[in-house]
């Protein structure tokens, strides 16, 4: 009896134009280390063996792609031009998009564009951790910081327990049905993980690291470089 082997694909959102940067371009393709800030995430998706295909949904009208090379990486790229105006739209759109290619069983991982520094480690311990999971789950770390809740006037109203408390990071992996059909109907939500909550599931947590930094701010790309360079040391 043949035993059938889902396969997995990447899904990349990167339609923003993350206007908190400041820049004069959209914040995926500000320079990092000599490359787009997306080439670094691309290339470690791309050179994950269990990733069959990464797809970067990119909008409509984007017109920086093409100024770049991406030949390096290898076929398993293909560029989606179908974003939408959040996240959420952006990732159902790519999902619909390979509806033809993807089973309903495959696993999907859905990584921020804005995360340049993830590294194969943190792939193959969500893929091998979430294997046999019937949800599927997220990259995350437990929140270290004493966290407080402020009023209107910026006071503090309280202090929040951090014990059970975790930071969302992505890759973020679910079976494709099950995350097409939980995206199809949420709204307002920032994440995939969020979409799936409100479908009933409970998504697994899987503990990453804090290397796996998103860049929001321009500080945030100095980390990026420094973690980028003194990694392999």
């Amino acid at each position: 009896m043949q035993t059938f082997h889902p396969r997995h694909f990447a899904i990349v959102p990167a339609a923003g134009s993350g206007s908190r940067m400041g820049a004069d371009k959209p914040k995926q393709y500000l320079p990092l280390l000599g490359r787009p800030l997306i080439h670094h995430a691309l290339a470690v998706l791309c050179a994950t063996p269990e990733i069959d295909k990464v797809f970067v949904v990119l909008s409509v009208g984007d017109a920086e792609w093409a100024r770049h090379d991406w030949s390096a990486l290898g076929p398993k790229l293909v560029p989606l031009f179908c974003g939408g105006a959040t996240r959420a739209d952006s990732v159902l759109a790519g999902l619909r998009a390979i509806s033809g290619e993807a089973a309903q069983s495959d696993w999907v991982l859905v990584h921020d564009a804005a995360r340049p520094c993830l590294a194969s480690w943190h792939i193959d311990k969500l893929i091998r951790e979430l294997a046999h999971d019937e949800v599927g789950g997220l990259l995350a770390v437990p929140v270290a910081d004493t966290l407080k809740q402020a009023d209107a006037q910026r006071h503090v109203q309280r202090t929040v327990p951090r014990d059970s408390l975790w930071q969302a990071q992505t890759p973020q992996m679910f079976r494709y049905v099950m995350l097409r059909r939980a995206l199809e109907s949420a709204h307002d939500v920032t994440d995939e993980a969020s979409a799936v909550e409100a479908a009933g599931l409970r998504p697994r947590l899987i503990e990453g690291d804090t290397t796996n930094l998103k860049v929001t701010y321009p500080l945030d790309l100095h980390l990026a470089e420094w973690i980028l360079q003194n990694r392999d040391k």
